[in-house]
């Protein structure tokens, strides 16, 4: 048995396993629009991987500078982590703010989609998916309230609510240990700088372990995002394409003939014949008799 909505083999009677749609529920609303998700959430998927993995290597920087260090020289003084170390940030920079408009595009694509879903329950307007992140406090709760109704109105499962809320908690964790470790740093920096210090291997080893939390955070979050991503862009792309093959293999409606009525009569507008006048007519003359004093029998 195949899915009405995406093709999919079913073998159960209730919801497809591949798009989460009941047999006796259409696939969309009628007349809802809808946006193709799955090319931008690929993209989105990508540079989120590549943002984690060159903040890894950005936290870990430090750690390098002691491999690199020679016994009795300064590991502050070395060129060639230095200078990588500034690529590395500054392409984790651009990286990192492509990631996230893509993503925020991704979340409002999807979340316009589940408009058209039927069923859904939504609990914030679509524009949430964007102003969420910009608004203070709001910030702290709304993207993870919008992608678990995205989750839920595009296929309800428990274990993918579930990965979403270990994304946001590592999101979290990652924003508050990255602010906390670039707080200390500066601190270190600045004690070492009054006291007349430049910093050693002891300072840069302390880095090193500081940014392992941040940055085990990162990889978490990314991971999880990543996976959200990618299974509610396959899902929301083969309902959107179900509904349209389904659609292609229905007969194409036979447009009706116009029925042509008569027009209403309009007197004056038919030639009848017109009636006999009796003044019309020629009669002849009545025969008078003759009277006496004629000329025959004078």
């Amino acid at each position: 048995m195949h899915c009405q909505t995406c093709g999919a083999d079913s073998s159960t009677a209730g919801a497809c396993p591949r798009c989460g749609v009941s047999p006796d529920r259409p696939a969309l609303s009628p007349g809802m629009p809808t946006f193709a998700v799955q090319g931008i959430g690929l993209a989105a998927s990508f540079t989120v991987g590549l943002t984690a993995l060159l903040y890894t290597l950005v936290a870990l920087a430090p750690a390098l500078r002691v491999l690199l260090a020679p016994p009795d020289g300064d590991p502050g003084r070395q060129p060639a982590p230095l200078a990588a170390e500034g690529l590395l940030s500054l392409a984790y920079v651009v990286v990192f703010l492509t990631a996230a408009v893509l993503v925020m595009v991704w979340m409002f694509r999807a979340r316009k989609n589940t408009d058209a879903f039927p069923g859904g329950r939504k609990v914030l307007a679509a524009h949430w998916a964007i102003t969420g992140w910009w608004v203070p406090v709001a910030s702290l709760a709304v993207p993870c309230v919008v992608l678990v109704g995205i989750v839920r109105d595009s296929l309800d499962r428990v274990w993918l609510r579930v990965l979403v809320g270990v994304w946001w908690l590592a999101w979290l964790a990652f924003g508050i240990a990255d602010l906390v470790t670039s707080l200390a740093e500066a601190r270190d920096r600045v004690r070492r700088a009054e006291a007349g210090l430049a910093p050693d291997l002891d300072f840069y080893r302390d880095a090193a372990l500081r940014n392992s939390v941040p940055a085990l955070a990162c990889l978490v979050a990314a991971a999880a995002l990543v996976a959200v991503v990618l299974r509610v862009s396959a899902a929301q792309q083969a309902r959107i394409d179900g509904a349209a093959w389904r659609a292609a293999l229905l007969p194409s409606p036979v447009p009706a003939q116009p029925v042509t009525e008569p027009s209403p009569q309009v007197p004056g507008d038919v030639a009848e014949a017109s009636p006999q006048v009796p003044g019309d007519l020629t009669v002849a003359s009545p025969q008078v008799p003759p009277g006496p004093g004629g000329t025959i029998g004078a």
